[in-house]
């Protein structure tokens, strides 16, 4: 099957170049590098000149995220915008360098943009994974009445950093916000969790049950993504 898929695909490669007058090269490439050869012939010559640039980009980006760090800095330095920063801190964040990006995020707060909610929605993130709990909170009341808070993973670390900080009522409801069937899967484990650790049982065994439920039909993607969940689910209904 995968064989006659790839002399589909050569032969659409060869026709395409062929009727858009391509250089004869690509005839030899594609037909001896086979799939390689349709790929690089997808990408340079099917795709425009945007998005080949723009994939060129991101396989870089990610054979090498400190090359665009450091393009993004002198970008900066070049241009101090309000976006230059943010960009630059996503960058950071995306690198896991939590630190940098809270930096780069609130030296963009300081501009004109307080209220930026995509900024402190991302700061939220970084505190969160510096367990800085009581930074999750302070940014979260912020942005708690925003229309884009509401069920969202902003609203679940919140509700996490409420309850390492103490707060265990509120903190209660911000996770159940995110109680939404067929999705949240790893934050619905994590509030079934919660509430085992409140003693609240029966409510903690309705969410595990839904997700075992949910798990039997989901796609092949998402068993692959959310598969161990589901696993960790089934082990804690067990132990109930």
């Amino acid at each position: 099957m995968w064989y006659y898929i790839v002399i589909a695909l050569q032969g659409f490669c060869i026709y395409h170049a062929i009727k858009n007058r391509r250089p004869y090269y690509w005839i030899f490439i594609i037909f001896f590098l086979s799939l390689l050869g349709c790929i690089i012939y997808f990408i340079t010559q099917v795709y425009n000149k945007r998005d080949a640039e723009k994939i060129t980009s991101e396989l870089t980006n990610i054979i090498n995220p400190t090359k665009k760090i450091k393009d993004l800095e002198k970008q900066l330095a070049f241009t101090d915008t309000y976006q230059n920063r943010v960009n630059l801190a996503d960058a950071h964040l995306e690198n896991k360098d939590y630190q940098n990006a809270i930096l780069h995020y609130k030296e963009a707060l300081d501009g004109n943009f307080q209220n930026d909610f995509y900024v402190i929605k991302n700061m939220i993130e970084a505190y969160h994974f510096i367990t800085d709990y009581k930074s999750v909170v302070i940014y979260g009341e912020q942005i708690v009445s925003h229309p884009e808070f509401k069920k969202s993973r902003t609203q679940f670390l919140y509700g996490l950093a409420l309850e390492k900080e103490g707060d265990l009522v509120e903190a209660e409801n911000h996770l159940r916000a995110i109680d939404i069937r067929f999705s949240f899967y790893e934050e619905r484990l994590t509030f079934a969790k919660f509430l085992l650790n409140i003693n609240k049982k029966e409510e903690a065994k309705e969410i595990l049950e839904a997700l075992i439920s949910e798990g039997a039909h989901m796609t092949k993607p998402n068993k692959k993504l959310y598969g161990n969940t589901i696993v960790d689910a089934k082990k804690q209904l067990e132990t109930l």
